[in-house]
């Protein structure tokens, strides 16, 4: 059977030593956030998804959710008291705005908290992650009616909430959507249309859920400008706050699919549901992108979640599978063989994966500091320059996370051998879960491509120069420490890599934008080393300043200065390789006749 452990230590680590958050108490929230309140909620909440919510994940796998002939859709087993405790508990307010019933505490902190909920169940993790988007929209874009009739119990957890932008003939393209908002005489709008792939789109854990509806308008331009936000409730709320009448909006059906099955995946009818404007007319696709960019880097941590749970049992499961001899002689001569651990091949896949976890760790817990920085910093010139940084690095948490989660999942399942197949050890399910945070919320060559072909040079690529001179003026410190001198050049020439393939794509994109569609992926993936690398440099740093004082634990200091060395030596060359990959340019990947790709 598969276990897990939350990280605290490795999270205590990077929240002190990263992240700093004692550098932040002047920032609203901050205060809150005291070394034992945080300790608190790492050791308490840890203790929770553990306890509650991890017994039920293989079993909700297995479970799956039932639609009824009502529509209504009943999740697995143990779920719905699960989500009753998670709700009594107060876990899903922590970093939610006081004035709607929110503890306030720091982003950073409850990013910690649902990095352990998702390694301890991805499908549950996504009911309350659903509603923390469509709540991060109604705080920007809801009016103040809104806010009042549907934050408070959205917070609370007491009601669900959704995001519904797909439909069948479009996905990414969302100028193609057909769904449409008609006017109505008391300033509401009918929404009719079907929406497909709406996760937690109807369950029984909330006593209603809040549908955040894309669709347009009469009269509105057949394309992206064109497409407006609108709120619809599955149950009406009346006046006095209480439930009404029942909404003409259902699960049609549970899409079958390859993961995630304790996670209710639907296709919605809207059939003249009544809903409200959120926001201006047509100015929809601004407050998708809140919901979107809140849900990526959600989906990037879902990709360090199932990492981390599935390198936990390959770990256990070298130590305790023995099979052949050390290349060197035997390890333990008086066992028929040796564990798994003497091998080199299965000790690089386990080190791939422990330097790439505690690194995207590093990298989402910064990712979400600036999110604090950008709403809260006390000067707009911090605001800028954290909103920068994050803008430019979002697409990069969510596309080189997930493709690492991934890689990690299946690589750790390779670590089973054939047991790793079998769905009773429980790591198909990590592979099968994994797979689909490549996808959701924007494809990672979608994400690859916001990147290269938005990002990086929007603002006069402001936001690219400000993370390249954050790197810079770390190396440069980093190569004046002997201790993290080797590992600071080599990230330097890792940098290097990546401002040459910035330049070439500045001087070969204008020439044919295909360039930068083909190299695309391999610069996100190459953008990901160097941050990665340099989340590195800060805990290796880190880690020899504490060893040098004595303090902390040797052994896990020393562990973190080789976990160091091995992604210098291993991860940081690749730059060299994505770099080439980007300047092969586009003319062979689009040479080939269309006709030609047929198998006959």
């Amino acid at each position: 059977m598969p276990q897990y452990t939350p990280p605290v230590r490795d999270t205590r680590f990077v929240l002190e030593h990263v992240v700093g958050l004692d550098r932040y108490a002047n920032v609203a929230g901050f205060a809150a956030a005291t070394p034992d309140t945080v300790d608190a909620v790492l050791e308490e909440g840890g203790r929770f998804v553990a306890e509650v919510l991890f017994p039920l994940n293989q079993s909700g796998d297995l479970e799956g959710c039932t639609r009824h002939e009502d529509g209504s859709v009943t999740t697995p087993k143990g779920f719905k008291e699960a989500y009753d405790k998670f709700v009594e508990s107060g876990w899903g307010t922590l970093s939610a705005p006081e004035a709607f019933g929110g503890q306030g505490m720091p982003h950073v902190v409850s990013t910690a908290f649902q990095e352990y909920m998702i390694s301890a169940n991805m499908a549950f993790a996504m009911y309350p992650g659903l509603a923390h988007g469509a709540i991060a929209a109604l705080v920007v874009k809801g009016s103040p009616e809104q806010q009042e009739k549907y934050l408070p119990r959205m917070i609370s957890g007491e009601w669900g909430g959704t995001m519904n932008l797909t439909e069948p003939q479009c996905g990414t393209d969302l100028g193609l959507i057909r769904t449409r908002a008609e006017p109505q005489a008391d300033g509401s709008y009918q929404i009719t249309g079907t929406k497909i792939f709406i996760s937690a789109g109807e369950h029984d854990l909330t006593d209603n859920i809040i549908h955040l509806v894309l669709a347009k308008t009469p009269g509105a331009p057949d394309t992206s400008k064109g497409i407006s936000l609108f709120v619809v409730p599955k149950v009406l709320v009346n006046e006095d706050g209480s439930l009404g009448e029942r909404n003409a909006v259902s699960c049609g059906s549970i899409e079958h699919k390859m993961g995630i099955h304790g996670n209710a995946t639907c296709v919605m009818n809207y059939d003249g549901a009544t809903g409200w404007l959120v926001g201006e007319e047509m100015k929809g696709l601004a407050a998708m992108f809140i919901m979107m960019n809140a849900a990526r880097l959600g989906v990037g941590l879902q990709g360090l979640g199932v990492a981390e749970t599935a390198y936990q049992n390959a770990v256990q499961y070298a130590k305790d599978r023995r099979q052949g001899r050390a290349l060197t002689g035997p390890a333990e001569p008086n066992e028929k063989a040796d564990s798994l651990f003497v091998h080199p091949d299965v000790r690089r896949m386990l080190m791939d994966a422990k330097a790439w976890i505690e690194g995207l760790r590093a990298l989402c817990l910064w990712g979400a500091l600036q999110v604090d920085l950008e709403h809260n910093a006390e000067s707009e010139e911090e605001r800028q320059l954290a909103g920068d940084l994050i803008g430019l690095l979002t697409p990069v948490i969510k596309g080189v996370g997930t493709d690492k989660g991934y890689e990690i999942a299946t690589n750790a399942q390779q670590v089973y051998g054939g047991h790793g197949y079998i769905q009773e050890w429980g790591m198909e399910q990590y592979v099968r879960d994994a797979r689909i945070a490549q996808i959701y919320e924007g494809t990672n060559g979608v994400q690859a491509m916001d990147l290269a072909g938005r990002k990086l040079a929007q603002n006069g690529g402001r936001a690219v120069m400000a993370f390249g001179k954050m790197v810079t003026e770390e190396i440069a410190a980093g190569k004046q420490d002997e201790a993290t001198a080797d590992f600071a050049a080599r990230l330097e020439k890792a940098a290097g890599e990546l401002q040459g393939a910035t330049m070439w794509f500045m001087t070969n994109g204008m020439k044919n934008p295909n360039n930068i569609g083909a190299g695309a992926v391999p610069y996100m993936h190459l953008v990901g080393v160097v941050a990665v690398g340099l989340m590195w440099l800060r805990m290796a740093s880190a880690a020899a300043r504490l060893k040098a004082a004595g303090e902390g634990d040797a052994a896990f200091l020393d562990a973190k200065l080789v976990t160091a060395r091995y992604f210098a030596e291993r991860v940081l060359p690749e730059a060299g390789a994505l770099r080439r990959k980007i300047e092969g340019g586009v003319e062979a990947i689009m040479a080939l006749p269309v006709e030609m790709f047929a198998a006959a």
